[in-house]
């Protein structure tokens, strides 16, 4: 059950922040960290529940400026990919215990900070070639189901497009379209399987002017802020926040 305290509060708030920052100014890779955040303090489902009309209400405000400036042909494979990626993230929830989620959501954070530190040091790099299409459909599977599980697609999605060698805003406009798409096609399954309640609702007209006020921040920060300490704040947020959900799932 999802308890609205101060408590709930003092964490959703600046989660639902930096989700907004993350996807207005800085890419929508690090935005799934408001879920592992909201995690340690309700059910994981609950907080992924929390979290979806959110990341939605950020993504309308992002897709206007993009709007037309994607590559087609990527992210429909993705997209298609990504149906039953979520398919499958669904049928794992329905049958697995909430200790699964905690497990698989700290494993996905801690996942995610190795690949990047990987990526930064050049021991992960983007094809040298664009990678065959069978490719895209399995980055889009992979994508599907992280995303399902943490809200985490950005990672196998962004393998796949940077082998593209897409220009910025066409990277920028195919990973805000394809996730619009998924978290829109994410909705129907989290509402059948008991995700979204009454509680959620009014966390998320809460918590809305919150995801605003992020984007907004993020449009900003993103001629200010460094994006490397963004982004080392980021790594070590996931790292503790992952550790302690594993160990908690674990235990």
């Amino acid at each position: 059950m999802l308890t609205l305290d101060l408590y709930f509060f003092l964490v959703a708030g600046p989660a639902v922040i930096f989700a907004g920052i993350s996807k207005g100014g800085f890419g929508s890779g690090a935005a799934f960290a408001s879920a592992s955040l909201l995690a340690l303090v309700v059910e994981p489902g609950l907080a992924l529940g929390v979290m979806l009309p959110l990341l939605m209400l950020i993504d309308v405000s992002a897709l206007k400026p993009y709007w037309g400036k994607w590559d087609k042909q990527a992210g429909l494979l993705l997209i298609l990919g990504a149906v039953p990626g979520v398919l499958l993230g669904a049928a794992l929830y329905k049958v697995a215990e909430p200790d699964v989620f905690r497990v698989l959501i700290g494993v996905i954070s801690i996942g995610f900070v190795l690949w990047q530190i990987a990526s930064k040091r050049g021991m992960i790099s983007a094809a040298a070639r664009a990678l065959p299409v069978w490719a895209g459909g399995l980055a889009g599977l992979v994508a599907g189901f992280t995303s399902f599980v943490s809200h985490a697609g950005g990672p196998p999605a962004a393998v796949y497009l940077l082998s593209k060698k897409l220009g910025k805003t066409e990277f920028q406009a195919t990973t805000v379209l394809v996730f619009w798409v998924v978290n829109i096609v994410k909705f129907v399954p989290y509402a059948y399987l008991g995700m979204f309640t009454v509680q959620t609702g009014i966390a998320n007209l809460v918590l809305a002017p919150f995801a605003l006020l992020g984007a907004w921040l993020g449009v900003k920060a993103h001629h200010l802020v460094p994006e490397r300490l963004f982004f080392a704040l980021t790594y070590v947020l996931l790292s503790v926040t992952g550790v302690k959900l594993i160990w908690d799932g674990l235990t």
